[in-house]
């Protein structure tokens, strides 16, 4: 048997924190909360499929059951609202926007954007997503083979490229590191949730994770009033403007009732998608590329498709990525982007016989769903196959959620999977990573799943190819 027979045989178990034996007491269980949400989780959350109780946040359920799922995001989705919580830790900064809206203006918002994220509109934007693989790429030919990179900061700058080049094609009006790193400030201080948060303080009490991330906010804010501006004058001069989101943004109109959105909401949707956008795509492409570190077979794979499909059309190019395809979704099975959701009930319900109280917290979180025992087959195990054609067909819609579902489902689910699948074959069809000998990766929790203190692997182009 060759060491490479070997390496193939072996399954691959990712890191991840070990499920505890037993519910932490009320002091831990807090100071775990804020230091890390996915270290709280029990063995019985990834073995049973309804934990419901009375715990520190209220009364509440733990929802991994396929068909609760569907009725608390689709079926029964109107009794179920955003939590106070959620909205208080999501507010600063995507107030208004298509993320944190409820009711009539969700409603409103939704129907005006959904022309923006149409299949064809979406296709539209895979030329830019290629070009800007194909420059990180040759940033990355010009590097000493063998260098040890920080891979999510090169994700992070690739997609706010495309983002800059699909959202704002005339620039994004500042430094794109500057970008990067108020959005890195952004999520690692918002995403701490604030004790006085946990404990129901009044909303008026100042929260210091609030405090802290003001900066990363005004940040956003002044650069979108600059970027907007600009565009107002130029459609306001009658001039062509791009043809990209966010002069669609400024056009959209409810079809229903032909209202546009407002500034406040044009400017909270566009942070939106600069943020969490490309948050969480950056995030699956980081944990996609350390997966693909720790498995050859995989990576080689990746590599021969690449090579196959890369130098034809562009049009259906993500479509034609299969295996591609397969290890993104099997990074956002393992390594979610968005690790929890949670509902408010407005009245009471039934959850698969499970009763759920009025105003009772209804968890739903896909880091737990993923690698649930009664769901999947070795669900710690790195395995994409179980996503390719023939597979993928027998996985219940509501035991994979990385984006959601229902109405609610994340309205850029098709940029993100095109956009991921286009940069991750471009970058593995010249490139092979390796993991870096010592260095410990752990997975934490900031809104997005993200490796703590970044994501450094050996980087080294194939047979000359870089």
């Amino acid at each position: 048997m060759t060491i490479d027979t070997m390496y193939r045989a072996a399954p691959i178990l990712p890191p991840a924190p070990t499920p505890r034996a037993s519910q932490l007491g009320p002091f831990d269980f807090l100071r775990t909360l804020r230091r890390n949400p996915i270290e709280t989780w029990t063995e019985a959350h990834f073995e049973r499929p309804i934990l419901s109780g009375r715990g520190l946040l209220g009364i509440g359920a733990v929802v991994s059951e396929p068909r609760a799922i569907r009725r608390v995001l689709l079926d029964n989705a109107a009794n179920y609202r955003k939590d106070a919580l959620q909205k208080r830790v999501l507010a600063p900064g995507l107030s208004n926007g298509l993320l944190t809206a409820e009711d009539d203006a969700w409603r409103m918002q939704r129907r005006a954007l959904a022309p923006l994220f149409t299949p064809r509109i979406v296709t539209g934007f895979a030329g830019a997503m290629a070009r800007n693989a194909e420059a990180l790429a040759s940033r990355w030919s010009h590097l000493r083979p063998g260098r040890v990179i920080d891979v999510q900061q090169h994700m992070a700058r690739v997609t706010l490229d495309i983002l800059g080049e699909t959202i704002f094609s005339d620039g994004l009006e500042r430094d794109p590191d500057e970008f990067m790193a108020a959005m890195s400030h952004f999520f690692a201080t918002i995403g701490t949730l604030d004790l006085f948060d946990l404990l129901d303080f009044p909303d008026w009490v100042p929260r210091l994770a609030q405090l802290r991330s003001r900066s990363s906010i005004s940040f956003f804010e002044a650069a979108v009033d600059a970027i907007i501006d600009r565009r107002k004058a130029l459609i306001a001069r009658d001039e062509p403007a791009p043809d990209d989101l966010l002069t669609l943004l400024l056009r959209a109109q409810d079809p229903q009732t032909g209202t546009g959105l407002s500034d406040t909401e044009v400017k909270a949707n566009i942070v939106t998608f600069i943020a969490a956008g490309h948050e969480t795509t950056a995030n699956a492409l980081t944990w996609a590329l350390f997966l693909l570190s720790l498995s050859p077979e995989w990576s080689a794979r990746l590599c021969v498709e690449a090579e196959q499909e890369l130098d034809g059309p562009v049009t259906g190019l993500a479509e034609r990525l299969v295996e591609t395809r397969a290890v993104i979704e099997e990074a956002m099975r393992l390594y979610p982007p968005v690790a929890s959701l949670s509902r408010e009930a407005i009245g009471p319900d039934d959850l698969c016989g499970r009763r759920i109280r009025k105003g009772a917290l209804v968890v739903i979180s896909p880091y737990v769903l993923h690698r649930h025992a009664l769901l999947w087959n070795r669900p710690n195990h790195f395995d994409p196959s179980r996503f390719l054609p023939g597979a993928r067909e027998t996985i219940d819609r509501y035991a994979y959620l990385p984006f959601g579902a229902g109405p609610r489902i994340c309205i850029g689910a098709a940029f993100s999977i095109q956009e991921a699948v286009i940069v991750l074959a471009t970058l593995m069809r010249r490139f092979d990573v390796r993991p870096v000998p010592g260095h410990i990766v752990e997975p934490i929790q900031r809104i997005t799943l993200r490796p703590r203190g970044g994501m450094p692997l050996i980087l080294q182009p194939r047979n000359g190819m870089a």
